[in-house]
Order: C-alpha cells, then sequence, then structure tokens
C-alpha cells in the first residue's frame, strides 16, 4: 500500500493520528454511525428519539458550515443535560466532518465503516470455529478462500460510480489514476 485517499474508522483513540503518520495526505473520517451509537449511549430511552431526530440535522447538513451550525443548534438544546454527548461531536468535528468535501454519492460511500464491519463479521464467522492456525499461512489462505466466497455476493455495481469516480479524480488527480494506485 503506496497511498490512502480516504479512510472511514471507527472511533478508536489514536487511530487516525497513526494513519496520519504514515499516510499523511489521507483524509480521515469516522464513522457517523459509531459517533451517533457512541453519543446516544449517555441518553436515556425517553429521550432518545428527540436526541436522534437534533442529531440527524448535523450529518445531513449540505456542507461543513452548515453541519457545524447544526451542531452548535444540538450542543445549545442538549448540552447542559447530556454535555457528553455533545463534547464528542465538538471534540472529532474535524473528522467527522470530512466527508462534507465530497457531494451526495460520495459521502454514501465514505460516511460508515458498516460494510468493512459485514465483511470482519463473515471472516469471524469461518474463523472462530477453527480454534488455532498451524501456521500464519494457513490463516492467510483460509482468509483469502472467505474473502473469495463473500465477494461472489457483490455483484452490484455502485450506484453512479462514474460520477463519483470523477468526482475523485477532480478532488485528488493522478493519485486516484489505476496506473499510478496499481490496480
Amino acid at each position: 500500500m503506496e497511498d490512502i485517499l480516504i479512510v472511514c474508522i471507527d472511533g478508536l483513540k489514536g487511530f487516525p493520528e497513526a494513519v496520519e503518520a504514515i499516510f499523511p495526505k489521507t483524509r480521515v473520517q469516522l464513522c457517523i454511525v459509531h459517533q451517533i451509537r457512541s453519543s446516544m449511549r449517555y441518553v436515556p430511552e425517553k429521550d432518545k428519539k428527540a436526541v436522534m431526530a437534533d442529531m440527524k440535522p448535523i450529518y445531513q447538513a449540505n456542507n461543513e458550515q452548515q453541519g457545524y451550525e447544526r451542531l452548535l443548534e444540538f450542543e445549545e438544546k442538549w448540552g447542559k443535560k447530556y454535555p457528553l454527548s455533545c463534547k464528542s461531536w465538538l471534540d472529532n468535528w474535524l473528522n467527522l466532518s470530512a466527508f462534507f468535501e465530497y457531494d451526495q454519492g460520495i459521502r454514501k460511500i465514505i460516511y460508515t465503516t458498516n460494510p468493512i464491519e459485514g465483511v470482519h463479521r463473515q471472516i469471524r464467522k469461518i474463523t472462530k470455529t477453527k480454534g488455532v492456525f498451524s501456521t500464519e499461512l494457513a490463516l492467510m489462505k483460509l482468509m483469502y478462500l472467505v474473502i473469495k466466497n463473500i465477494s461472489k455476493k457483490w455483484t452490484m455495481p455502485m450506484h453512479n460510480w462514474g460520477l463519483a469516480f470523477s468526482q475523485l479524480y477532480i478532488k485528488f488527480g493522478e493519485r486516484i489514476l489505476k496506473e499510478n494506485r496499481g490496480f
């Protein structure tokens, strides 16, 4: 791996810094779904629906400025009652708002880690029953076969991929071209 354009990661502490240390040009996007789940841990059941409704305009805003304004409105309304829910959004705003740099088609691709978590879940389903592997190579072979098998289900092309790829090219230029990326 020589370059990463965008990486969507969960809220593990130090992960953004680790990615940026190795790939300094990479734009880090924290998973919005993880952020929502994390924020909702501090909210009792009776307020969850209202808090979620007020949180939605933050990540569904048209641009970063509008999203930040919605975040400030959210913090003004809920900050006194649920300060930790608001604090995590404010503290991580730089990496939560990266997806606003792109149009809707690309935002849908990079706002969550759910697709890769689905792959991990399928790999774990196979590897957890195996116990111990005789060698690292044996594990790698099994993972290869699992990924090869699950990739057969990946038949649907990404919606409007040509348009999304063109927009990524405008943003990243030569970094995205096949011959420069080793595809």
